[in-house]
């Protein structure tokens, strides 16, 4: 309810009572039914009727206004929490941008002790502790993350490179490369036309003789950036690899024929 339309149970009383004379329980409890069947949201005015309620001895009906009440107050809470999360957050961007890390990572802490479910603090983290090569760490917030954002492609392809060097037997023991190929893929699921996806992917099949992989992973990025050379090149390259030549030639001739046709449509005539 907004401000200019809630009425305070104190001044409902002056507005009924023209001698200011001190309404009766039963008058009270009169007059904030009226004013609650217009304005269900006044959170005050439900609060005093619980209490008039209970001292008129109506306990079923002190319960279910009482109960109301927390309800409200629990809304209230929850959404202040999410705002407040968020200014936490901002406070940690700008210390990032004045790299001043550690003071981020405070805010960004801040911001999840106040709300769990705060995005713009998980992604940070991830990234801040990822910056900072500690693997797991950033695993576990780029995990939360995902559980939150199931939809995003952005955070798929952050968690997929966190996997790719926990893989590293220098960082730790974990075998999470098949993770990090499930992570890209389904960055691309999401984002087909994600060209660094499609080259960390590429570059990972190809490492782990999934020669398969890395060739279709390329053939739809071509299909879906067709005016991108990069595409074409790392096509070439994977073909090449694969001693796929005839292929490979093929692609060479798409690619100038396409580039040949765009340098015509853009010359002036």
């Amino acid at each position: 309810m907004s401000d200019d339309t809630s009425v305070p149970v104190e001044q409902s009383r002056a507005a009924v009572d023209p001698n200011d004379q001190p309404l009766n329980p039963d008058e009270e409890i009169a007059e904030i039914e009226k004013l609650l069947a217009a304005e269900p949201d006044d959170f005050q005015a439900r609060c005093r009727l619980g209490e008039l309620y209970f001292s008129k001895g109506r306990l079923d009906d002190a319960l279910v206004e009482v109960k109301k009440s927390i309800e409200m107050a629990e809304g209230l809470r929850a959404e202040m929490n999410r705002s407040l999360a968020m200014y936490y957050s901002n406070l940690g961007t700008i210390y990032a941008t004045k790299n001043m890390s550690d003071e981020a990572e405070t805010e960004f802490k801040h911001a999840l002790d106040v709300f769990q479910y705060d995005v713009l603090a998980l992604f940070n983290l991830g990234r801040v502790y990822a910056d900072k090569k500690k693997y797991m760490e950033a695993k576990g917030y780029y995990e939360r993350l995902v559980e939150i954002t199931p939809d995003d492609p952005i955070a798929w392809y952050n968690i997929a490179g966190v996997y790719v060097d926990l893989d590293n037997p220098q960082v730790s023991d974990y075998n999470t490369i098949d993770m990090a190929i499930q992570c890209y893929l389904r960055t691309l699921e999401l984002d087909p036309k994600h060209l660094e996806a499609s080259f960390k992917l590429m570059e990972l099949a190809l490492n782990h003789k999934k020669s398969d992989l890395a060739i279709k992973v390329m053939e739809d990025a071509v299909e879906q950036n067709p005016d991108e050379p990069l595409a074409y090149y790392n096509l070439i390259s994977v073909y090449d690899k694969c001693k796929m030549f005839e292929q490979a030639e093929q692609a060479r001739q798409r690619l100038k024929e396409r580039f040949a046709k765009r340098s015509k449509e853009s010359s002036p005539s």
